[in-house]
């Protein structure tokens, strides 16, 4: 269970700046010492405590993130900033439940499992914080603060993250291939086109910009009923498109041109229909599309010594 939670925490969703404190001026938040709790009332003795959150909570070594993140805000400066651990859980909380900043903000209000996992004892009707101070926090605490949370991670798992493999299915998980009589492959080839008609200074009669962006706006919701024979309509134009491009830029290269190879690969992809052999799928390398829970295996490779799906 704390593989699964934790496992969807995903590294590369963060592009961040090292280890250095955010621009805006906040204070470290101080703590609230409270001798007296709610005679009535107490998260801790209320939430099952079979719960992961509840489970996951307890484990959670959230000392490590005050000492490490403490010296990022300043003592006696700026706004008050919102308890490191609330901010951390909220991290947490997002990737567990795969949710955009502002929905884990509303879901925290009406969750108590997410309160209790993020130090409160009492209930809070209100919102923990704005959405934007997510983004500020990732900021601040970089990615070397990132990986300390990873590395959390990898200690909770226990002797599972000293493993040096890792068996994860994959047959169930969504590959991104494009196919070769979609309309993104000919739109590859009237980019790379015009490219090198503008690398090689090349006259062209027409470029099609305009005409591109109308029918990339027939060419969306292809999937409704009334926009489908306009989606086909603009995908068979697209094509024409491409193959008057190519045939025009072959007509100008000189024959010994490096980019004969490529004319002729355009060539057979525009002429490649759905029944054809040796299809062409795309160009270089195919890559596949993990869930966020599959990479932050592959990345760590030490998490779990088997992921079921």
């Amino acid at each position: 269970m704390f593989i699964s939670l934790f496992s969807c925490f995903y590294l590369p969703n963060f592009v961040l700046l090292g280890y250095k404190p955010c621009k805006l001026n906040r204070m470290l938040a101080k703590k609230k010492t409270s001798n007296q709790s709610s005679f009535f009332f107490s998260l801790e003795d209320t939430l099952n405590p079979r719960h992961p959150l509840y489970i996951l909570a307890n484990r959670v070594d959230w000392k490590l993130f005050e000492t490490a993140f403490s010296p990022l805000y300043c003592l006696d400066n700026g706004r008050p900033a919102k308890p490191i651990r609330l901010m951390v859980g909220l991290l947490i909380l997002k990737h567990i439940r795969n949710v955009s900043d502002e929905s884990v903000v509303e879901q925290w209000s009406e969750n108590l499992y997410y309160q209790y996992f993020c130090g409160f004892q009492e209930f809070v009707a209100s919102a923990p914080c704005e959405a934007s101070e997510l983004v500020h926090f990732r900021k601040r605490i970089g990615e070397s603060g990132i990986e300390l949370i990873f590395k959390e991670s990898i200690r909770i798992n226990g002797d599972d993250s000293n493993d040096d493999d890792v068996n994860a299915d994959t047959t169930v998980q969504e590959k991104n291939i494009t196919f070769p009589t979609d309309a993104k492959l000919h739109k590859k080839i009237i980019k790379k086109t015009l490219k090198i008609v503008h690398d090689e200074q090349l006259p062209i009669r027409q470029s099609y910009t305009r005409t591109l962006k109308k029918l990339g706006v027939d060419q969306r919701f292809r999937n409704h009923p009334k926009n489908k024979s306009k989606a086909k309509k603009a995908d068979r134009k697209v094509k024409t498109i491409a193959g008057r491009l190519v045939r025009e830029l072959e007509r100008n290269l000189p024959q010994d041109s490096i980019h004969q190879k490529t004319i002729l690969f355009f060539k057979q992809v525009l002429a490649q229909t759905r029944s054809s052999k040796n299809k062409i799928y795309a160009r270089g390398r195919i890559f596949c599309r993990f869930s966020n829970s599959l990479i932050l295996l592959l990345l760590s490779s030490k998490l779990s010594r088997e992921v079921t799906e």
